[in-house]
C-alpha cells in the first residue's frame, strides 16, 4: 500500500511540475506591449504625407531586435489636439510608456514630474553618445539638471530671400555673415512706390520679429534664472529696439502683410527651414509663390550678436509609471538616436534630423538636392545654422510675457515714445515677477 502511495505521489509530484514548467515558459513567451504617443499631422506646420513613416519605421526595427515586445499608439490623433490628449492621459494616469513632446509643451512636463530622468541611462549605455546630436537640440530636452527627453527632429528660422526681387533692383544675394546694416541698407533700397499712385507697394521685410532680433544681437535670456528679475533694458535690448524703429520706420505707415510676400513684393521674411523644404519643389511652388524664386540665407547679425537662430526640437521622454524602463529606454533611443530612422526624417518629415552625422551624410545631401528641383543646396550652411543655433528661451509666466511683448510693440510702433520706455517696461515687468 505504501508502495502504491509512494508511485501516486510521484506521479502527481510529476505532473505538477510539468504544470509549473508550462505555465512559467507560457508566462515568459506573452509578449510585453509598450504604448507610445504619436500625432498625425506635422509639428512645423505645413503639409505633411504619411505622418507615421517614421515612427512605423522605428517599431518595425525595435520589435525586430526585441521579438517579445509589442509596440502600439492611437493613430489618427491630430497634431492640434495632441497637447490636449496626452494631457487627459497624463491627468488620468494612463500617459504611453513612451511620447513625442511637442516645443511648447516640454517645460510643462517637466516641471511636473511626468517624465523620467534619462541620465541613469544615458551614464551607462555605451552605444549612445550624447554628442552625436546638435548642442542646442539635445539640451532642448534639459530641465535644470536633468535630461527628461531626446531630441527627435529639429527647425530653425532661417530668412528667405526673394531672389527676383532682388536682381530685378540690381542688388546680389547677401552672404551669410551679413548684418544687420547690410539689411536695412537693402531693405531702404527695395523698398518704394512702383505703380505711382502714391502708396508703398514693395517692401524689405515682412514678419521679424523683437524676439528674433533680439536673439540675433546676443539676447538669448531676458529673464534672470530664479525669474525674479528681467533685463529689457540692458544695452543688447536697446540696440535691438532701435534695430526695430528704423525697420518699421521703413514702412512709411503701411501694414505689410503675408499677402504681399506671397505677391512678390517682399525682398525678406523669416520662416522655419519646413516652410523652405516643403514649397521649394514642384509643384508645392507653384501652388504657393508662382511668381518669383526664392532661396534662404542666415538671419542677419546685430552689433553684439552673430548670425544664429532659434530652434525648435520635437522631444520623446519617457512616463515615470511605466513598468517597462529599460525596454522605454531602447526604444526611445531607437526613435530618436538610431541612425536609420534619423536618416528617414530627412526623407519623409519635413524636419531636420537632430543628429549632426546624418545631416552632413552624403545620402542627406542627395535627398535635398532632389527637393530643390535639382539645385544646388548649401548644406553646409544649413549645418552650421543648426550648430549655431540656440534653444527657444522658455519661460514659465506668459503672462509676464504677452505684458513685455505688447509694450515693445507700441515702442516699436511709436504708439509709445523711446525716451526712458525701456527702463519704465523693466521696472513694470520686474514688479509682475514679485507676484
Amino acid at each position: 500500500m505504501k508502495e502504491k502511495f509512494g508511485q501516486w505521489r510521484g506521479i502527481w509530484l510529476l505532473l505538477f511540475l510539468f504544470f509549473l514548467i508550462f505555465v512559467l515558459r507560457s508566462y515568459a513567451v506573452q509578449p510585453v506591449t509598450l504604448k507610445v504617443g504619436l500625432f498625425s499631422g506635422s509639428v512645423w506646420g505645413v503639409p505633411a504625407g504619411d505622418s507615421y513613416t517614421v515612427a512605423d519605421a522605428a517599431i518595425e526595427a525595435f520589435e525586430r531586435a526585441h521579438p517579445n515586445v509589442r509596440v502600439k499608439y492611437v493613430s489618427g490623433i491630430q497634431r492640434s489636439d495632441y497637447s490636449e490628449w496626452l494631457a487627459e492621459q497624463v491627468l488620468k494616469g494612463e500617459e504611453p510608456d513612451v511620447f513625442l513632446i511637442l516645443p511648447d509643451d516640454f517645460a510643462l512636463y517637466a516641471s511636473m514630474g511626468a517624465l523620467v530622468d534619462l541620465r541613469p541611462w544615458i551614464r551607462t549605455d555605451g552605444e549612445f553618445r550624447p554628442t552625436a546630436y546638435y548642442p542646442a537640440a539635445y539640451s532642448y530636452g534639459q530641465h535644470g539638471a536633468a535630461q527628461m527627453a531626446l531630441p527627435m527632429e529639429s527647425m530653425p528660422v532661417l530668412m528667405f530671400v526673394n531672389k527676383t526681387l532682388l536682381a530685378d533692383e540690381g542688388i546680389p544675394m547677401p552672404d551669410s555673415d551679413w548684418t544687420w546694416q547690410d539689411f536695412l541698407a537693402i531693405c531702404r533700397q527695395v523698398t518704394r512706390d512702383r505703380d505711382g499712385d502714391g502708396v508703398l507697394d514693395q517692401f524689405g521685410c515682412y514678419d521679424l520679429s523683437w524676439q528674433q532680433a533680439a536673439m540675433t544681437n546676443g539676447v538669448v535670456q531676458l529673464f534672470r534664472e530664479d525669474g525674479r528679475s528681467s533685463y529689457f533694458a540692458s544695452p543688447r535690448m536697446e540696440e535691438t529696439v532701435r534695430f526695430m524703429m528704423e525697420l518699421h520706420a521703413l514702412e512709411g505707415g503701411r501694414e505689410v502683410t503675408a499677402k504681399d510676400f506671397d505677391m512678390g513684393h517682399v525682398a525678406f521674411r523669416p520662416f522655419t527651414f519646413a516652410e523652405y523644404r516643403t514649397y521649394k519643389p514642384y509643384p508645392w511652388r507653384i501652388k504657393k509663390y508662382s511668381g518669383f524664386e526664392w532661396d534662404c540665407i542666415k538671419l542677419p547679425a546685430g552689433p553684439s550678436g552673430n548670425n544664429q537662430t532659434f530652434l525648435g526640437t520635437l522631444l520623446a521622454g519617457i512616463s515615470p509609471r511605466t513598468r517597462h524602463r529599460d525596454l522605454a529606454w531602447e526604444f526611445l533611443k531607437t526613435l530618436c538616436y538610431d541612425k536609420g530612422v534619423q536618416q528617414l526624417i530627412v526623407q519623409k518629415s519635413q524636419g531636420l534630423p537632430a543628429r549632426k552625422d546624418i545631416l552632413d551624410s552624403e545620402e542627406s545631401g542627395r535627398v535635398f538636392r532632389q527637393d530643390a528641383g535639382g539645385e544646388q543646396m548649401n548644406l553646409q550652411v544649413v549645418s552650421e545654422v543648426m550648430a549655431e543655433a540656440v534653444e527657444q528661451p522658455r519661460f514659465e509666466r506668459q503672462d509676464v510675457m504677452f505684458f513685455a511683448d505688447a509694450e515693445l510693440r507700441k515702442i516699436i510702433n511709436g504708439t509709445v515714445p523711446y525716451n526712458n520706455a525701456l527702463n519704465k517696461l523693466q521696472k513694470e515687468v520686474n514688479a509682475y515677477l514679485q507676484y
